[in-house]
């Protein structure tokens, strides 16, 4: 082989290898390393940092309203046996702003009694502007950096019940142009999207939630349904609403829930027995503090309790959080 040959031949091999370099680096940033680190989505999984399946067994605690509290209600929650509660924050948009030092205090809260914390931010609820749902977004950007180096005990369920109507276009394409702000910032998280309709439309899911997925360049978005007096109806309306999701090879919690609501009756004994069936997790509203007519929602008296009937039937019932 002439040398000029054996040269021509070096240069591609280094191409290629540097090529391959590339590539590694490109799939381990953009997967392995958060997988890694923190709570990932595998089809309709969410596996925790050391890749096992991670099902939330928790409650709702509206902080933001109740900052106060946070020292009494964390360990009370703590005690109930959740493994998981969501926090209200907000933006500043309707309450008092949750602040970068209020965010590290509340992290501080929940670690220490090791609770996984699913951060949302409420002001958007029931808003069917995209506006809304981008200043949530810019939300979790100002606090990227007390975020950063939490992706195995936090996640980020991005806008409380955005988008109030029940249909799924406009709610999926905001979602689309959204998530993949956050990865920009940095946050490789876990990333929740609830379900148009208030929460209570999985529709829009079931049609649209893949393409919301596909948006997001980690791969690491799952969703959530609440259900209330449409979504949880019923046993029959539950399995379908869960199913169709599991279907689409997404994977859904039940964001909220309750045993009635202002519409209606809820099938809880439903909702528990089903999704332990299915292995889904799901998170009961709400710790206390509930009011506008919906106060039989409180699972506990006050901070500390005592528990309520509803509080008593998510801790000690069936398939409830003390549940064998």
């Amino acid at each position: 082989m002439k040398r000029e040959d054996m040269d021509q031949m070096k240069r591609k091999r280094l191409q290629l290898f540097g090529t391959l370099v590339v590539l590694v680096l490109f799939v381990y940033g953009s997967g392995s390393a958060y997988a890694q680190n923190g709570f990932h989505v595998s089809g309709t999984e969410l596996l925790d940092k050391n890749g096992d399946p991670y099902v939330m067994r928790g409650v709702n605690h509206g902080h933001s309203w109740f900052k106060q509290d946070l020292e009494e209600a964390i360990p009370a929650i703590a005690e109930t046996g959740a493994n998981t509660v969501r926090m209200v924050l907000s933006n500043g948009q309707q309450w008092e702003k949750d602040d970068a030092s209020e965010l590290a205090r509340v992290l501080a809260a929940t670690e220490t009694y090791g609770l996984t914390t699913v951060l949302e931010v409420h002001d958007a609820t029931g808003s069917d502007d995209p506006a809304d749902l981008e200043k949530a977004v810019d939300y979790w950007i100002e606090m990227a950096d007390v975020l950063k180096g939490t992706e195995d005990r936090v996640i980020i369920n991005v806008a409380n019940e955005w988008y109030g109507s029940w249909r799924s276009d406009v709610w999926a394409e905001a979602y689309a142009q959204a998530i993949p702000r956050l990865r920009s910032a940095g946050l490789s998280h876990t990333l929740m999207v609830d379900a148009a309709g208030w929460g209570q439309y999985p529709a829009s899911i079931h049609e649209r939630g893949a393409d919301v997925f596909a948006s997001d360049p980690l791969k690491n978005t799952m969703f959530s349904i609440h259900m209330y007096e449409y979504a949880g109806a019923d046993r029959a309306t539950i399995a379908y609403n869960i199913d169709r999701v599991l279907a689409e090879n997404l994977a859904v919690v039940i964001g909220e829930f309750g045993h009635r609501h202002h519409d209606g009756d809820v099938d809880e004994d439903a909702i528990l027995a089903y999704t332990a069936e299915r292995q889904v997790g799901w998170l009961a509203w709400s710790w206390y503090g509930n009011s506008g007519g919906v106060e039989y929602l409180d699972l506990a008296e006050g901070p500390s309790g005592p528990l309520t009937s509803w509080g008593k039937r998510i801790v000690y019932g069936e398939n409830g959080l003390k549940s064998d």
